[in-house]
């Protein structure tokens, strides 16, 4: 027993340890855990698998990144615009990286398009509230029409590229930001728009003979590009690529459809002439319109 107990009074007072004062406690460390959410400013992570994020049509190219850990780096304004601004953003991986355009509508508080009415004649905004809102003008309804501008791009972008025309990818619609293929140059800059290019006479007729397709294709699908001209589509090499179509028209369900094409016909008819590539608008525009019925 004498070797399992003490056997006086001072033994145990001895063995005894009083617990720790609140004034002598010290707190083991505590590791430092990062959040997953904090990033430095002008980075945010992938949005691309976020619930209510339209992705762009499949097959994805190669160059698509797709994972959930990639991290999107904002790389500054590339172009303003009246109804949109496009930023660089650079999306990567530890092992994989791509710079795109991000096209960001602003509301129509903050833009100056003013041909609305004409452009979207035959359209329909399906929710009845935000049709109500729209047509108060209330500041709703001016952010559901950014939305719409954007959401009417994206898609249009997705039928045209799948059908085969030269346009951008559209890899993600957020809201009112398209993230979408940035079109560069052979350098890696961003391609020039055709009306800052002096093409040869051989380029002009390459360049030429791949907008009549791509407008004849779109009038197939009855659509045309409504603002088209050299300043809407973009040079790089051998080949063109149409941006800006936000506005593109239903040649059949708006009224003023031909109308438009007409004045697409035109503007790229005038803008070849004047470069040395003699071009008939009028001829242009029988060619293609007949690609609509």
């Amino acid at each position: 027993m004498s070797a399992l107990f003490p056997s006086t009074s001072d033994d145990v007072a001895a063995s005894f340890t009083p617990p720790p004062t609140a004034a002598s406690f010290t707190p083991p460390p505590v590791p430092f855990v990062p959040v997953a959410d904090e990033l430095p400013a002008g980075q945010r992570w992938s949005t691309w698998d976020a619930i209510g994020i339209s992705a762009g049509p499949e097959p994805w190219p190669d160059w698509v990144i797709t994972a959930d850990a990639a991290i999107d780096t904002e790389l500054g304004i590339l172009k303003t615009g009246k109804e949109a601004d496009v930023a660089l953003v650079e999306r990567a991986t530890d092992d994989q990286s791509v710079i795109m355009a991000a096209k960001r509508y602003r509301s129509t508080d903050h833009r100056l398009f003013h041909r609305d009415s004409g452009y979207t004649e035959g359209r329909k905004i399906r929710n009845s509230r935000d049709r109500r809102a729209v047509a108060k003008g209330s500041h709703w309804g001016r952010q559901v029409e950014a939305g719409h501008w954007a959401q009417a791009e994206f898609s249009y972008l997705c039928d045209l590229w799948s059908a085969g025309l030269p346009v951008p990818y559209p890899v993600q619609l957020d809201g009112t930001e398209i993230l979408m293929e940035f079109i560069t140059d052979a350098e890696g800059a961003g391609a020039p728009r055709l009306a800052q290019c002096r093409p040869s006479r051989n380029l002009l007729e390459v360049y030429f003979d791949q907008l009549r397709a791509a407008m004849c294709t779109m009038a197939s699908m009855r659509l045309a590009h409504g603002d088209l001209s050299a300043f809407n589509v973009l040079a790089t090499g051998d080949r063109v690529v149409i941006i800006d179509l936000p506005q593109a028209v239903d040649l059949i369900g708006n009224p003023q459809g031909m109308d438009f094409l007409a004045r697409d016909c035109r503007n790229i008819a005038t803008w070849f002439t004047s470069r040395g590539l003699e071009v008939d608008s009028e001829a242009l525009l029988g060619e293609v319109a007949a690609y609509a019925w």
